[in-house]
């Protein structure tokens, strides 16, 4: 054990599935054609590519029409937020969002606040979560849309999308999600919960790294008032020029096609797991989870520990992957920008771990951490 990497650190990436691999090695050497050719070869790769779009759509409850391939889900993310906005039809210039989203939102927002957007950053609680009325409020006749995150990739806080979709469209704004932590882990049903717009990347959920999804709903977005961001062939619908990567694709619908099997055995295992270590590491005197305790995802537990430095502690245990904050910042020694929406200081957020487990993680792996 003492060689072994104890891998941590799933909200960040997931390990290949080997059954995702393996439906996807054929379209490396033999099934390699150009999808959008009109030979055999080129039919066989797209008839791969529709099969995959199926099986995202399956899980998420959308037609195969309205998913567009992309590279991840920042580049989703930036599809969707600067497409619609920059779009020469749209004439609302108010964008609602939240302090604690990932950097690909926050950087886009910032971005479009540079060439005359109005951009409203809500706060949290304590817990993580949004005031609903302080939402409601907040929300103008000229709001284009509200764009909040389902489930926060540090804390795992789940906010509640269902309600929240509910107040934008009242206000007759559009609603767009980075689901990039919930999609493959929870339903995440765009038709039950009235969603525009949603983002996601295959690598969270045990699929190849490099692929990702934008999903438009065809009942209340209309795809030709997002403008593309980049041009060349009119692939996916004219929305996302360039030639796919079927191999990708083909591993994330395996992906999609495994999690829709496997999502709820794989959530009764990982949560028994996170509550072993969430209950022996809060033996600790002085530690507290961070964030909501009952609206979080069953993998993550985000948790301050006293007199502990996280950048620390990830340095000497160089066997030992688990995170101070985002990814996206890790090279960065500060305080987390989600922590300290949360009320932390800037010594408790980085006295802050967060452990997020997957479904190749184990018990002996656990124990040996504490």
């Amino acid at each position: 054990m003492d060689n072994e990497i104890i891998y941590l650190d799933n909200n960040s990436t997931t390990p290949l599935d080997k059954r995702v691999l393996d439906a996807m090695l054929p379209y490396f050497i033999d099934d390699f054609g150009n999808p959008s050719s009109t030979h055999n070869f080129g039919k066989k790769s797209s008839k791969a590519v529709n099969a995959a779009k199926k099986n995202i759509s399956t899980l998420i409850n959308s037609n195969i029409e309205e998913i567009t391939f992309t590279s991840g889900a920042t580049e989703s993310i930036n599809i969707a937020l600067k497409g619609l906005a920059l779009h020469p039809n749209n004439i609302k210039k108010h964008i609602v969002t939240v302090k604690t989203e990932h950097k690909a939102v926050l950087d886009t927002c910032k971005y479009l606040q540079t060439v005359g957007f109005e951009i409203d950053y809500l706060p949290v609680n304590n817990d993580g979560l949004i005031d609903l009325k302080q939402l409601e409020n907040t929300i103008r006749k000229d709001t284009l849309l509200v764009c909040i995150m389902w489930v926060n990739n540090e804390t795992g806080v789940i906010q509640p999308i269902n309600e929240i979709s509910e107040l934008a469209h009242n206000a007759g704004s559009l609603f767009m999600t980075d689901a990039t932590q919930a999609v493959g882990k929870i339903p995440t049903d765009v038709l039950e919960n009235n969603i525009d717009i949603m983002c996601f990347s295959a690598h969270k959920m045990y699929g190849p790294k490099g692929i990702g999804a934008l999903f438009v709903n065809s009942e209340t977005v209309n795809k030709k008032n997002i403008l593309p961001l980049q041009h060349g062939g009119g692939h996916e619908n004219g929305l996302r020029s360039g030639t796919l990567n079927v191999p990708a694709i083909v591993g994330f619908g395996k992906a999609c096609e495994i999690a829709f099997n496997e999502m709820k055995t794989n959530a009764t295992t990982i949560l028994s797991l996170r509550n072993s270590i969430e209950n022996d590491l809060l033996n600790i005197k002085g530690s507290f989870v961070n964030g909501s305790i009952n609206q979080r995802l069953y993998n993550t537990l985000n948790i301050c520990l006293p007199n502990f430095d996280a950048t620390v502690f990830i340095g000497k245990n160089k066997n030992i992957a688990v995170s101070n904050g985002s990814a996206c910042n890790a090279a960065l020694v500060e305080a987390s920008h989600v922590l300290s929406a949360m009320g932390l200081s800037e010594d408790e957020s980085l006295g802050s771990l967060r452990i997020s487990i997957g479904k190749m993680n184990n018990e002996s792996e656990l124990k040996y951490y504490c």
